[in-house]
């Protein structure tokens, strides 16, 4: 009897041990992850995801294969590698980078091929880590500082871009107010330092379609300098801001 009652407080510690382990996300409220940062759990979430275009950001970081089983083969996942004025607003660059997998507290735009749903995203022994989950670049010639960062709270809209599911066959930023329910936890937003009264338009880069400025150009080095959009923005590539230019004929990215 004495070994039985040993086996069961065994048993009953086991479980305890198992259910410390395991985190649920919020993905609408959010989930204050203070207490658990640097610790490794099984963290599950129920996220919704339209068909097309979404925003998201993960408090855990996902490798490609778990990307492709959560969300599908076809899925795509890009980061925002630079930004551009092009005389009408601001282009937002997007490359692909599903091959890096989701790393943690990373905006990305996120694009599903299947029908809107909620999607059960699961990672085991995955690393839960705090962070500011923001990337910024500014456009060149118009210092126009652009931020796109990702709601870890649910986070009111009012001056803010975010992709709309009615607007999301191309991954739109538009200006978002507060008739919304603002952006729910592991959405992202993009914020601007002028205000909300530029239009946004997003540019898709294939990986790989960029390299590195060191690659084509030396610092110094009398080149012309263009943006995306053809115009002509330097005679050198020294004091560049983040972002990609076009320099010989070819793509390049200032980080």
């Amino acid at each position: 009897m004495k070994k039985l009652l040993l086996m069961a407080a065994f048993a009953l510690s086991c479980i305890g041990a198992s259910a410390q382990q395991t985190l649920t996300l919020s993905t609408y409220k959010g989930t204050d992850i203070k207490k658990y940062a640097g610790k490794k759990m099984n963290v599950t979430l129920n996220r919704y995801v339209f068909k097309g275009w979404n925003t998201i950001s993960l408090p855990i970081s996902m490798s490609e294969a778990e990307v492709n089983a959560t969300f599908g083969s076809d899925c795509k996942l890009e980061k925002l590698v630079g930004v551009e004025n092009n005389g009408t607003g601001v282009v937002l660059n997007f490359q692909n980078c599903k091959a890096e997998g989701i790393k943690a507290n990373t905006p990305y735009i996120l694009h599903y091929a299947g029908e809107s749903g909620s999607k059960k995203i699961q990672a085991e022994n995955a690393e839960v880590q705090e962070g500011e989950s923001a990337i910024t670049f500014t456009a060149a010639g118009t210092g126009e500082t652009v931020t796109m960062a990702a709601a870890q709270m649910q986070t009111e809209a009012q001056g803010l871009y975010g992709i709309l599911a009615k607007d999301n066959a191309e991954a739109a930023f538009v200006n978002v107010d507060n008739t919304t329910n603002g952006f729910y936890a592991t959405r992202c937003y993009v914020k601007l330092s002028g205000g909300n009264s530029t239009l946004l338009t997003t540019n898709h880069l294939a990986e790989g379609e960029v390299t590195s400025i060191n690659a084509i150009a030396k610092q110094g080095e009398q080149v012309e300098v263009y943006n995306l959009s053809g115009v002509k923005v330097a005679d050198s590539v020294q004091g560049l801001q983040k972002g990609i230019y076009v320099v010989k004929g070819k793509k390049v990215m200032v980080k």
